[in-house]
C-alpha cells in the first residue's frame, strides 16, 4: 500500500474531516510513531504509528455500503429508545461503520455507509453538488405556480428550501395526491418534507431513489450490498 499524506490519513479513519485533521497537525497534536509532527503533506504507510491529541488511530481498511432503508429505522449508530437502526442491517461488518447523512424515521430509500470520514464528508457538503432524488406522495395537488416556487426556494424556520429539478410523476384528483419527483444538491433537516408542509402539501411517503449515480436497482427494504470501487471513483469524481 503506498504512502498517503497524514492529514488524508486520520480524515479517512472517521475521526475527523481533513481540515480539522490539518489543524491538529499544525498545533502539535499528531504523532507519528511517538515523534510530534507539525509538517502538512507529511506521507505516512501503513506501518506508522499514529496518535492524535494521545489516541492511538486505528487503521481499517475503507468500505462502502449502500441499504436499502425501510421506513421505521434510525439513521443513526445506535438509539436510546432501542429502535432499530441501520446499523442493524450489517450484523457480518467489522469495520466501524456509520451513515452518511440521515433518512428520517418514517422515510425509506438509499442510504449509504462508510469508515472513509473523508470520503463521508466529501459527499455531504452541499458544495460539491452530488445530487439525490426523492420520490414523494403529497396531499393535495400543488399547481404549476406553486411548484416553480420549489425552484427559487421556500422559507421554513430560518432555512431557504430548494429543489434544483422536479418532476411530475402521476396525479390521482380522487384521491388528491400527486407524485413528485425532487432532486436536492442540500440535504437540510427533513428537507423535502418541510419545504411541500411550507406549501401546505403534506408529504405521506418519502423514498430517496438515487444518490449521485447509485440508485436502488435490484435490492428490496432491508438489503445492503457493498460499492464497487468503480462506483466509489464515480460519486468520489462527481463530489470534487
Amino acid at each position: 500500500m503506498a504512502e498517503e499524506r497524514l492529514q488524508k490519513v486520520i480524515a479517512q479513519s472517521g475521526l475527523t474531516s481533513r481540515r480539522k485533521a490539518e489543524q491538529l497537525i499544525v498545533e502539535g497534536k499528531v504523532k507519528v510513531n511517538n515523534q510530534i509532527v507539525t509538517t502538512l503533506g507529511t506521507k505516512v504507510g501503513p506501518q506508522d504509528e499514529i496518535e492524535v491529541d494521545g489516541v492511538p488511530l486505528e487503521k481499517e481498511a475503507p468500505v462502502y455500503y449502500m441499504l436499502y432503508k425501510p421506513r421505521g429505522v434510525i439513521s443513526s449508530v445506535k438509539d436510546d429508545k432501542g429502535r432499530k437502526t441501520v446499523l442493524d442491517f450489517f450484523p457480518e461488518v467489522e469495520e466501524r461503520i456509520y451513515p452518511i447523512g440521515r433518512l428520517d424515521y418514517d422515510s425509506s430509500g438509499l442510504i449509504l455507509l462508510t469508515n472513509d470520514g473523508e470520503f463521508a464528508n466529501l459527499l455531504m457538503h452541499p458544495s460539491h453538488g452530488v445530487e439525490k432524488v426523492y420520490v414523494a406522495k403529497l396531499r393535495g395537488i400543488p399547481s404549476k405556480e406553486e411548484l416553480a416556487q420549489l425552484r427559487k426556494g421556500v422559507k421554513s424556520d430560518k432555512d431557504l428550501l430548494k429543489a434544483v429539478r422536479y418532476k411530475i410523476l402521476s396525479v390521482d384528483r380522487k384521491k388528491n395526491s400527486m407524485l413528485l419527483e425532487l432532486t436536492l444538491i442540500e440535504g437540510k433537516n427533513r428537507h423535502v418534507r418541510r419545504m411541500m408542509e411550507a406549501l401546505g402539501y403534506p408529504v405521506q411517503k418519502l423514498k430517496r431513489e438515487r444518490y449521485g449515480n447509485l440508485t436502488l436497482d435490484g435490492l428490496v427494504p432491508g438489503e445492503t450490498r457493498a460499492l464497487t470501487p468503480k462506483e466509489v471513483k464515480q460519486i468520489r469524481n462527481k463530489a470534487t
